[in-house]
């Protein structure tokens, strides 16, 4: 350090303590959350974020302030500037991923890119003996990957490519400069990078000038399902696991592309000012808990609190239902999205509908251990039954199931009388459809976005945006009508109507029977040479539990005059069965 006097000293002491108490907090916060037992409940780590929050925030602001003696006395370097900056953006993306609320995401995004813009870590003298050169490069690398996954979520798909542009570029420059042992991996990354956006990418919709035109598909007040609501309807989901399980599909960040468009079905539109977001001096301005309660947690929050599960074991499996479970007030709803392989049973004479039929599979943290398909002579405590959620429907439970063995789940009982829904994929698609299976599964795609899995099915890749917008306008009528249809049905099951007045789970219920539809429809869907009261014959249609019926909803003539509708204003009819062809 130069030579000081008193309030220079004063200073450089008090932003020293700053600092080191941030380092504190950061690190124990983040191994806090690297135990088996993380997020379990919401004030534990609340309180802890909140601490942390805070010293960030005095550390940013006090850094503002007093720049100048800090960079003549400390000898402060712009790359600790944009350490400091890296770290809040890095909690206010933890923060979005424990609360949901997608604003924060745009706070995390406004450091994020105050560091790209001022160039903190790339003015680095050579001569800084105060870091390893390679140290750095490093915590450049993780700042790259943990902005595209900001930008992801927020769909700025043309700054997404730009920064991997970047990362491309700078990890080559590490691995030709430093020659190091994690080479490999970075190049790794990259590529699961690469594929991710390749996949997220499955259908393009094209403006006059051929350029792809980024949508947003979380809920909004433009496709939010209408609702004749009735006194029953008094259910809100209130807890979401969200589990991503399938070995051979794109992931980045632990986020697999399933789990990755499920969880934005599920959020609300963020409504920040997008001026905001580019704020020339980014600042924690919006900390947590200001508006919360005693406990630390928020009054009103947008959106459902979410748990983000990417191959769980069966014991953090169950201590994260558990702690949905406790989470839940009264008339809350928990909803609980496995995106997995199915783990299947040899067992020639199945007589417990809870344990004998197989179940997905989760992590055993053992290579090797799980195929695709695993035949099982004995119980496998790796397995996720039907039968291990039996406890959970003590309070209303809300399930989908995207897997090659999610029929097992059509058989869940109603031990406790509270509302229970399953929906489930279909076991398997069409041969010409099994490539994509890597790119995400058909029945997520379908409750993610209805008009992309129509598009998925039907073989377009590229939809010029005004056909896109006449084919929208007919997924909307077809909502509305099926909505209408649900509420007036007289065979419809209580346990829809009661989930029904939520607007993500009316969603789901609503685009789970545009995707049966449409797939009913579909010539390539259709056995032919299985009876189809026979379970093979069934193996490329979604279903539910309790089942919809089918003459007053699933085959209702008037929601299949629109998918006929729509298969004409996407000129490919030839797809799919008229109405006098459909059994």
């Amino acid at each position: 350090m130069a030579e000081m006097d008193e309030h220079e000293r004063k200073i450089v002491n008090e932003f020293c303590h700053l600092l080191e108490k941030s380092k504190q907090l950061f690190n124990g916060l983040r191994s806090f959350f690297s135990r088996d037992l993380p997020q379990y409940g919401h004030k534990q780590w609340q309180a802890y974020f909140g601490r942390t929050f805070d010293i960030y925030t005095k550390l940013w602001k006090f850094q503002q302030q007093h720049r100048q003696i800090l960079d003549s006395k400390f000898g402060l370097k712009r790359w600790q500037i944009g350490e400091i900056a890296s770290k809040i953006g890095q909690l206010y993306y933890h923060y979005y991923l424990r609360t949901s609320e997608t604003n924060y995401l745009n706070e995390a995004f406004s450091f994020y890119a105050a560091i790209r813009g001022r160039a903190y870590y790339s003015r680095t003298a050579k001569d800084d003996r105060s870091v390893q050169m390679s140290d750095l490069m490093v915590k450049k690398l993780r700042y790259y990957a943990r902005f595209i996954v900001v930008c992801l979520l927020l769909k700025r798909m043309k700054l997404v490519r730009d920064l991997v542009r970047e990362l491309s570029k700078q990890i080559d420059e590490y691995t030709t400069t430093y020659e190091p042992e994690d080479q490999l991996e970075w190049s790794l990354v990259l590529a699961e990078i690469k594929s991710f956006i390749d996949a997220d990418n499955t259908i393009n919709v094209l403006d006059m000038d051929s350029n792809t035109i980024v949508l947003s598909h979380r809920l909004s007040g433009h496709n939010t399902p209408p609702l004749e609501k009735t006194p029953m309807m008094n259910l809100t989901l209130q807890e979401i696991l969200i589990v991503g399980n399938c070995n051979d599909q794109v992931k980045f960040s632990e986020l697999t592309i399933d789990m990755f468009r499920m969880l934005q079905t599920l959020e609300r539109e963020p409504q920040e000012d997008v001026a905001q977001i580019y704020d020339a001096s980014p600042a924690p301005n919006k900390i947590p808990f200001e508006n919360g309660d005693a406990s630390g947690r928020t009054l009103k929050r947008e959106n459902p609190h979410k748990y983000l599960l990417y191959k769980p074991t069966f014991s953090q499996l169950m201590v994260f239902l558990a702690s949905g479970f406790k989470e839940l007030p009264a008339n809350g709803a928990m909803l609980l999205y496995i995106s997995a392989d199915g783990a299947f049973t040899s067992s020639k004479h199945p007589q417990d509908p809870g344990y004998d039929y197989g179940g997905v599979v989760t992590n055993s943290k053992r290579d090797g251990e799980h195929t695709n398909k695993r035949v099982m002579q004995l119980k496998d405590m790796h397995c996720f039954y039907p039968g291990d959620l039996y406890a959970f429907t003590r309070k209303p439970l809300f399930i989908v199931v995207d897997s090659d063995n999610s029929p097992v789940f059509a058989n869940m009982p109603h031990y406790f009388g509270q509302p229970l829904v399953v929906l489930m994929s279909a076991q398997d698609t069409p041969p010409q459809f099994h490539d994509q299976h890597h790119r995400g599964n058909l029945f997520t795609l379908f409750l993610h976005s209805p008009l992309m899995g129509m598009c998925l099915v039907s073989s377009l890749c590229d939809v010029p945006m005004n056909l896109w917008e006449k084919c929208q306008t007919l997924v909307d009528r077809f909502i509305t009508e099926a909505s209408r249809l649900v509420t007036r049905g007289r065979n419809v099951d209580p346990s829809f109507l009661q989930f029904f007045g939520d607007d993500f789970l009316r969603l789901l219920t609503l685009r789970f029977i545009f995707c049966s539809t449409v797939l009913r429809a579909h010539r390539a869907f259709k056995v032919l040479d299985q009876p189809l009261h026979e379970k093979q014959g069934r193996q490329f249609y979604p279903r539910c539990h309790p089942n919809l019926p089918e003459g007053e909803v699933l085959d209702h003539p008037s929601l299949y005059a629109i998918i006929l509708d729509l298969a004409t204003t996407l000129d490919v009819s030839h797809l799919f069965y008229d109405t006098h062809d459909l059994q």
